[in-house]
């Protein structure tokens, strides 16, 4: 007897994804509309790496709260802390970031203070939470943090352009307007779920956006290729339903890549302690997100931009 669990997935289906094509775009399209109103009105909670400052992370009993933590830092007058709590309820305690703004002066004169709010810092925590560990301090300058802002926006930009063009070459500038749309969808999408939840947006969420664009590609593609394959095939159908049929064609593969996917990063999200939690979550968001876009958003944008049957050698049907 067979135990394989992939047989109980359909082969092929006849989900009705493209008829659902208008309230699928309207939902993205006020998905879209609020990460930005988000974005714009509440921004992200940026992390060290992006602002500049002094990091700690101590990890405490569960019976000391960040208030407790937030009292004691506040009285160091080294400027207005920002303390919040990260890991999850799996672990016996429980883990704080502490952030503080960098110190003034310039040149080694900054530095120089710097070092001096970080040993401040670090000599409170010990003292008054003798149960704490201090798991590192991460001190990061104004300059060297502007040019990672730049360095970190500049990549993901880099990387939707060099999708795009690697989709006009490889199909039609019809399919590569499709999967950059879908691909902008899933990175502002993902942003505005940082913007509302005011998660720490650090290099790590950038590396985890650029494999997001990685992953939501690679799933487009696939429909794409089927798309492509049975415009070939059917040379009669309707668009629509030749979208539809591809869709249902890959849907079973799309199941299976993106249920495994997730089991890898929900264990990683659980158990992988406060400096992953940031990446774990961007990338579960993300892989949602982008199989999401691969079905409703850049399939149904070749009925728009009316992509052209090749006229491959085929059966007509």
């Amino acid at each position: 007897m067979s135990l394989a669990l992939v047989k109980y997935l359909p082969v092929t289906g006849n989900v009705p994804f493209i008829r659902m094509r208008f309230f699928a775009l309207g939902l993205s399209a006020l998905v879209l509309l609020f990460s930005l109103f988000e974005f714009a009105n509440v921004g992200i909670n940026f992390g060290i790496d992006f602002r500049g400052g002094i990091q700690t992370e101590v990890e405490t009993a569960p019976e000391t709260s960040i208030e407790d933590v937030r009292t004691v830092v506040s009285a160091l007058e080294l400027g207005e802390p920002r303390i919040q709590e990260a890991g999850n309820s799996l672990e016996a305690r429980h883990t704080i970031l502490i952030a503080l703004p960098l110190q003034p002066g310039e040149g080694a004169e900054a530095e120089r203070a710097n070092q001096a709010a970080r040993e401040t810092l670090e000599a409170a925590i010990a003292e008054n939470f003798p149960d704490a560990q201090l798991r590192g301090t991460t001190v990061i300058g104004g300059a060297v943090s502007g040019e990672l802002v730049v360095t970190g926006f500049t990549a993901i930009g880099v990387a939707l352009f060099l999708m795009l063009i690697y989709i006009w070459f490889r199909f039609e500038w019809q399919y590569s307007v499709g999967a950059i749309v879908a691909l902008i969808h899933d990175v502002i999408a993902t942003v505005g779920m940082f913007s509302v939840t005011q998660m720490t947006f650090d290099l790590a969420t950038v590396a985890a956006i650029l494999t997001i664009v990685g992953y939501s590609m690679n799933d487009t593609v696939v429909v794409y290729d089927r798309i492509r394959e049975n415009l070939r095939k059917y040379k009669k159908m309707p668009l629509p339903e030749v979208l539809n049929l591809s869709i249902n064609d890959t849907l079973s593969r799309t199941i299976l890549t993106s249920a495994t996917t997730l089991v890898a990063l929900i264990s990683l999200y659980l158990i992988g302690g406060a400096s992953l939690e940031g990446f774990a979550f961007a990338m579960i968001w993300g892989i949602v997100i982008g199989t999401y876009s691969s079905i409703f958003v850049a399939s149904p944008l070749l009925l728009f931009t009316q992509v052209q049957r090749d006229s491959g050698e085929s059966s007509d049907q």
